[in-house]
């Protein structure tokens, strides 16, 4: 109590880290890339690393070689968290403005182009599960307005029909929910919030959440107790289209036999399959699914983005 009326309340600012021995070589890095110079002399106190007492504090630990906080993407099969897991891809334990660039660019992956053959004439459609544009906003909202005191990261989850992106804590104590909705924003971690803007990773705009409300609507947040939940909907192809469209895929895919064919439509669901859990998924032998996956490479159908273990598959055709 007496700790809150000194310094008000807990912030990433006022909060001294559990890690004092930091390092930023990658925030130098950093910056020099958006052609900013650091001074080793004084970066610290221009940043607003140090708490009054001259310890680190929570934002310099977030903003250094090592954050101690990861950061999980996880993609479900079904449409809740009780169905099979996918894949977790983890970000996080570093500077956090490289995690917020893996995390928007990864994006890509999870945002697969669906085909609509429906009414074609010449061109082809091709449609997104969802809009980039928002995707970027929706994270960069999320990392900034974080309670990052708790040691704990945003949480984005992939479901079979959905994307959700949740928010550790609540609204700034200033802000309202008519003026969060308004764009009128009130940073939770304002010296967070600066850097994003000085580093033109966001923008102080307002625009961010009116933009996702135009898309989705007001229901597509979810104000929880100690969270908040951000739902982007898919934009999938009804089922008969989806049909449709497979079976145009199909038909296109001359040369390729069956086991060829059900990885390559495994793989368009899920980027980031492995290799086991596909023999598992189309019930074939290891061998067949390595002889498929190499045809399918040497035909030009997918390649193989990034290394095995962290990479994915991107669909060329």
């Amino acid at each position: 109590m007496f700790q809150v009326l000194r310094q008000g309340l807990p912030t990433i600012e006022n909060t001294e880290s559990e890690y004092q021995e930091l390092g930023f070589e990658r925030l130098f890095t950093y910056y020099a890339g958006r052609g900013i110079a650091l001074r080793q002399e004084t970066f610290e106190k221009n940043l607003g690393f140090r708490t009054k007492e001259g310890k680190h504090n929570v934002l310099a630990q977030l903003l250094s070689d090592d954050s101690h906080i990861p950061v999980r993407v996880s993609i479900f099969q079904g449409k809740n968290k009780a169905s099979p897991l996918f894949s977790v891809k983890e970000f996080g334990n570093t500077c956090l403005l490289l995690t917020v660039d893996k995390v928007l660019e990864y994006g890509d992956v999870i945002n697969l182009i669906q085909t609509d053959e429906r009414g074609r004439t010449v061109a082809r459609k091709d449609v997104p599960l969802f809009g980039l544009s928002v995707y970027r906003e929706a994270i960069i909202n999320a990392f900034v307005h974080n309670r990052w005191i708790e040691g704990n990261a945003p949480m984005i989850t992939v479901f079979e029909d959905r994307l959700e992106i949740l928010s550790r804590g609540t609204l700034a104590p200033h802000q309202t929910i008519e003026g969060f909705f308004q764009g009128e924003s009130v940073p939770v971690n304002q010296k967070l919030s600066d850097i994003f803007l000085q580093l033109h990773i966001s923008e102080h705009s307002g625009r961010g959440v009116p933009k996702i409300v135009k898309s989705y609507g007001r229901d597509a947040y979810e104000f929880r107790r100690n969270s908040i939940v951000l739902t982007i909907p898919f934009s999938r192809i009804s089922q008969n289209s989806t049909q449709e469209t497979n079976n145009d895929a199909s038909s296109g895919n001359e040369g390729l036999n069956a086991t060829q064919q059900k990885i390559l439509n495994v793989i368009r669901d899920n980027p980031n399959i492995t290799q086991p859990h596909l023999a598992e998924t189309i019930n074939a032998g290891k061998t067949a699914v390595y002889k498929g996956i190499a045809h399918l490479k040497k035909s030009k159908y997918i390649e193989r983005i990034g290394s095995k273990k962290d990479g994915y598959w991107r669909v060329l055709k």
